[in-house]
C-alpha cells in the first residue's frame, strides 16, 4: 500500500509540472502569417474534419500543402480528427474551415493544453508507471525513484506541454512495446510498435533494435521449430498492424505514394534550424550543404548512420537479452540523431525516453545525458519564450535524481557498466584507479558549461556580425557531449557480459 500511495504522490506532482508549464507560452504564440507547432495541431484538426480522407495529404485548394500541410503518419491524422470532432462541439469556430487559420483564444488554448495532458494520462504515464513497476530486483522506493525522474524529465515536459506537441503519444505506445517485450508478450508488443510508428514515423529511430531482438529471439528458438513459427506470427502482426491504420489510404497507389512523400521530404534538405548534430556541427566550418548535392548528402548521413549502429545491432541480434536490447535503444536512436537526414532537434526526445528506461541501471550517466539533452532544446524554447519553465524544471530535475539516487556517488567503473572493459585497459591506462573522481569532475564541468551558455543565450544579445553565435554554441557543445555518450554507450553494449540468460526486465 505504501508503494502505491507513493507511486499516487508521484504521479500527482508529474501532472502539477505539467500543468504548471502549460501555463505558459506556446511555438508561434501571436506570430503570424505562419505561427507554430500550436497552429500546425490546430491545422490538422481543420483539415481532417472538414475535408475528406483522400485530400488529407494532397495539395487542393482548401488544403495549402505550405501551410502546414499534414506531414506525420495516418495515426496521427486520425488523433487530429478525433481532437477536431470534440473541438467542433465546443466551438465550430475553432475547427472552421479557412476562417480559422492561426485562431487564438484562452478557452481554445485551454482546450489544446488539456488533449496534449490526456494523451499523456492516457498513453505514456500508465506505461513508465507499469514499466517501473516491472523493474526485478529493485526495492520499492527505487521504483517509485525512477518514475518520479522519468516522469519529471524536463525536455519532454517543455517541448509537449510548453512548446506543443503529442510526443507523449507515440513515445508512450513505445515504451508500452518495450514493457510487453519484458513479459515475453512478443506479438501485442509487435502491435504496440506498429502503432507507435504509424503515429510518428520518427520511430524509425527505435526500428532496428525491435527488428534485431525479436529476430535474435527467433534465431535462439531455432528458425526450423519455434523459432519459424514465432517469426510467421510476427511478420503477419506487422503486416495487419499496418494494413488496418492505412485500410482507408490503401485502396488507392496514388494515395499511399503521396502520404510517403510527405512523410519523407527529401528536398527539405541534410538538417534544420541549429540540431545538436554532426551535420550542423561540422557546417561551422565546412558548409556541407554548398559543397554537397543533396542527394550525395542523403547518401552520406545514410552510410555514416547505417555503420554507427552496426555494432550494437550485431551483438543484439548474436546475444538478445532484454538488457541489451534497451541499451541498443539508447545507442541505435542516437545515431540515428547525430548522423541521419533531415534531424530535428525535438527528436532528441526519440533518445532520451531510451535512456529514462536504464536510469535505475546506470543512473549517473544517465541523469547527465537527459541534462544535457534539455540544454540542447535551449535555442527552441527560447524562441518560445519557455526560459521560466527551462529554469525551473532542469535544475529540480537534478536535485531530484541527486537526491534519489546519489548520482555523484555512482561513478566507479562498475556503477558506470565499464567494469569489463576497465579490466580489458588496467594494464594499459595508469589514470584508471581516478576514474570516478575524473568522471565526477568532468559532469560538474559539464554542468557549469550549460550553466554559463544558458545565462548567456537568455541574457546577452548576440554580436550583429555572428546572430547564431549562442544556438550553434549551444548545438556544438551538445552534439560532442553527445558524440561522447555514443561511444559511452555503445561501449557498455560491446563489453557487456550481463545480457546472457536475461528474460525479464532487471
Amino acid at each position: 500500500m505504501e508503494k502505491w500511495s507513493l507511486m499516487t504522490i508521484t504521479v500527482l506532482l508529474a501532472l502539477t509540472v505539467r500543468w504548471a508549464v502549460s501555463l505558459g507560452s506556446y511555438s508561434g504564440a501571436g506570430k503570424p502569417p505562419m505561427y507554430g507547432d500550436y497552429e500546425a495541431q490546430r491545422h490538422w484538426q481543420e483539415i481532417t474534419y472538414n475535408l475528406p480522407i483522400r485530400q488529407w495529404y494532397f495539395n487542393t485548394s482548401d488544403n495549402n500543402l505550405l501551410y502546414w500541410g499534414l506531414d506525420y503518419p495516418p495515426l496521427t491524422a486520425y488523433h487530429s480528427f478525433v481532437c477536431a470532432y470534440i473541438a467542433k462541439l465546443i466551438n465550430p469556430d475553432w475547427v472552421a474551415l479557412h476562417t480559422s487559420r492561426g485562431y487564438e483564444s484562452q478557452p481554445h488554448k485551454l482546450f489544446m493544453r488539456t488533449t496534449v495532458f490526456v494523451a499523456d494520462l492516457l498513453v505514456y504515464i500508465p506505461a513508465v508507471i507499469l514499466y517501473c513497476f516491472s523493474l526485478k530486483e529493485t526495492s520499492a522506493k527505487k521504483k517509485v525513484s525512477s518514475a518520479l525522474c522519468i516522469l519529471l524529465y524536463p525536455g519532454l515536459i517543455l517541448i509537449d506541454h510548453g512548446h506543443f506537441q503529442y510526443n507523449s503519444v507515440s513515445l508512450g505506445l513505445a515504451l508500452w512495446a518495450v514493457l510487453c517485450l519484458s513479459h515475453d508478450w512478443d506479438l501485442l508488443g509487435s502491435v504496440a510498435f506498429c502503432l507507435a510508428l504509424n503515429y510518428k514515423q520518427m520511430e524509425l529511430y527505435h526500428s532496428l533494435p525491435f527488428f534485431c531482438y525479436l529476430l535474435g529471439k527467433c534465431f535462439k528458438k531455432g528458425l526450423k521449430g519455434k523459432g519459424l513459427v514465432l517469426l510467421a506470427k510476427l511478420a503477419g502482426t506487422v503486416l495487419v498492424s499496418f494494413a488496418a491504420c492505412w485500410l482507408p489510404f490503401g485502396t488507392d497507389v496514388e494515395q499511399i505514394m503521396q502520404v510517403l512523400r510527405r512523410l519523407f521530404p527529401i528536398d527539405r534538405g541534410l538538417f534544420e534550424d541549429k540540431v545538436a548534430n554532426i551535420w550542423c556541427s561540422l557546417s561551422v566550418l565546412i558548409k556541407i550543404k554548398n559543397v554537397i548535392s543533396p542527394r550525395t548528402q542523403l547518401k552520406l548521413s545514410f552510410a555514416v548512420t547505417f555503420l554507427s549502429l552496426l555494432p550494437a545491432c550485431i551483438k543484439l541480434t548474436v546475444q538478445p537479452s532484454l538488457r541489451a536490447f534497451k541499451f541498443a535503444l539508447v545507442s541505435c536512436a542516437l545515431s540515428f540523431f547525430l548522423f541521419s537526414f533531415q534531424v530535428h532537434e525535438k527528436s532528441i526526445l526519440l533518445v532520451s525516453v531510451p535512456v529514462c528506461l536504464i536510469i535505475n541501471e546506470i543512473p549517473f550517466m544517465a541523469t547527465w545525458f537527459l541534462l544535457v539533452s534539455t540544454f540542447s532544446l535551449l535555442p527552441l524554447l527560447l524562441k518560445d519564450e519557455l526560459l521560466l519553465p527551462y529554469a525551473v524544471t532542469t535544475p529540480a530535475f537534478l536535485a531530484v535524481c541527486l537526491a534519489s539516487f546519489s548520482i555523484l556517488e555512482k561513478t566507479s567503473a562498475e556503477d558506470l557498466q565499464l567494469k569489463a572493459f576497465s579490466l580489458s585497459l588496467r594494464g594499459y591506462v595508469s589514470w584508471f584507479k581516478s576514474f570516478p573522481r575524473i568522471v565526477r569532475s568532468l559532469f560538474l564541468l559539464s554542468l557549469s558549461l550549460m550553466g554559463v551558455l544558458s545565462v548567456l543565450s537568455a541574457a546577452l544579445p548576440p554580436p550583429q556580425r555572428l546572430p547564431d553565435l549562442f544556438p550553434v554554441a549551444v548545438a556544438t557543445v551538445s552534439c560532442l557531449h553527445f558524440l561522447l555518450f555514443l561511444l559511452y554507450f555503445n561501449v557498455v553494449i560491446l563489453w557487456d557480459s550481463k545480457n546472457k540468460g536475461q528474460k525479464k526486465i532487471s
